[in-house]
């Protein structure tokens, strides 16, 4: 007997069907749709319904409605993590954010794929990788990261970008499809540094 969830979180060839499938389905739609009917002061609300569709969810956690996924308990989040809004998570697959993630409005996360033969994808048989995102990431809105792709620790990702491989850790990177522009630097953190301490100076 063929279990589909077991081929499909191993990457394989897969049938989106069955009970276990179908009940990681239901789980995803109820919660984030509850999720997306709340209120703007129910943020305790909020919190508990994204931390029960979420497969797992680090401290400070902070989602912004509306959000949408297709299983949720295949979404796992570290600490100090913020997702803003109208954010579109295809968790048919794993999806792990690290800490300190921010993830901007409108990125779209894919690890739903379909085999590229027509007479292969036309049996109905599909397939999903996992997507990794590590500490410190900053995803730009409207970005959309593919399946199987891993973004390393620091990383930028510019708005609009179509992530379709593996970005290393402590770069810029952006365009369709999305490159590198240029390492992150001790003058970067200079300079940054220096306008936080103007900041704080002018409290």
């Amino acid at each position: 007997m063929v279990n589909n969830k077991e081929r499909l979180l191993a990457g394989k060839l897969y049938r989106s069907e069955g009970e276990e499938i179908g009940q990681m389905k239901q789980h995803g739609r109820r919660l984030s749709y509850l999720f997306n009917q709340t209120t703007p002061d129910e943020n305790e609300k909020r919190e508990q319904l994204i931390r029960e569709l979420f497969g797992s969810a680090g401290t400070g956690l902070y989602v912004k409605p509306p959000f949408y996924c297709s299983h949720g308990s295949n979404i796992s989040v570290g600490d100090d993590c913020f997702i803003n809004f109208d954010c579109i998570f295809l968790d048919l697959n794993r999806i792990t954010l690290g800490n300190n993630v921010m993830i901007g409005p409108r990125v779209s996360i894919y690890t739903a794929s379909h085999p590229i033969d027509k007479e292969v994808r036309k049996s109905g048989l599909e397939y999903a990788l996992p997507v990794v995102i590590g500490d410190d990431v900053w995803i730009g809105g409207s970005v959309v990261i593919n399946p199987g792709v891993e973004i390393g620790k620091g990383t930028i990702i510019g708005s609009g970008s179509v992530v379709t491989k593996n970005i290393p850790a402590n770069v810029i990177a952006a365009g369709n499809p999305c490159r590198i522009i240029r390492a992150l630097s001790a003058q970067d953190r200079e300079y940054w540094i220096k306008q936080q301490k103007e900041y704080e100076m002018a409290l």
